[in-house]
């Protein structure tokens, strides 16, 4: 009877060793996969999910666009900030929400000095970014560049639409947890201000700048 067992259960236990095997590999390609988005909680209230400092900086948006382009103008970028038009004007968003879902040509604007020494005005040449279909939500990625914003585009009011998330960081293939590192978390508003023109504005981020705008247009 053991010599007639024996195999079978080499076989069982050989075959248990291959499905280990399998749910490993596939478990450790799961982690080297670069999510859709920054996890963040399952409300679409985004409300419910900001912390409380990132309710803080969505409500002192305007005062962090003033003081950022008090900063670069004093630096002697007034010029630059004129040439960019709507993109640079605190009151431009005209509505029509939801961002359209798509691939987008996504150019970067630091505005205004976080600390002493730091430049007061930095425009960036174009990456590329995705904004895609979470379920009710959308999600956000800037894809290329070594400092990418990855989070959720929530409903906000009928002029613009509210951005929580993370900031993605040289070679790391994966967006932090929201809420878990207060350095890396963004909090920012979605609008449109032109035709096929839209805008995010991320207030007070914890790196360089008093303001980042992010310009999003559409790929052909």
């Amino acid at each position: 009877m053991l010599q007639v067992a024996l195999p079978d259960c080499v076989a069982t236990l050989e075959m248990t060793m291959k499905h280990l095997i399998a749910f490993a590999t596939l478990s450790l390609a799961a982690c080297s996969t670069v999510p859709g988005s920054a996890p963040v909680a399952s409300s679409t209230d985004w409300r419910r999910v900001a912390t409380s400092a990132d309710r803080a900086r969505l409500r002192d948006w305007r005062a962090a666009f003033a003081r950022a382009l008090s900063q670069a103008q004093a630096a002697g970028h007034g010029a630059e900030i004129a040439l960019e038009g709507k993109l640079l004007a605190p009151d431009a968003a005209i509505g029509q929400v939801p961002i359209p879902n798509g691939d987008y040509r996504c150019r970067v604007i630091k505005v205004g000095a976080k600390t002493p020494g730091l430049l007061d005005y930095v425009s960036y040449p174009a990456f590329t970014c995705r904004v895609s279909q979470e379920k009710e939500l959308q999600g956000f990625n800037k894809l290329t560049g070594s400092q990418r914003p990855s989070g959720v585009i929530f409903p906000g009011d009928p002029l613009r639409q509210v951005f929580l998330g993370t900031l993605v960081l040289g070679d790391e293939l994966r967006a932090m947890q929201y809420g878990r590192d207060p350095d890396r978390d963004l909090a920012g508003w979605v609008e449109r201000i032109g035709d096929r023109r839209w805008r995010l504005i991320l207030p007070y981020p914890h790196f360089e700048s008093t303001l980042d705008v992010i310009e999003l247009i559409p790929e052909p």
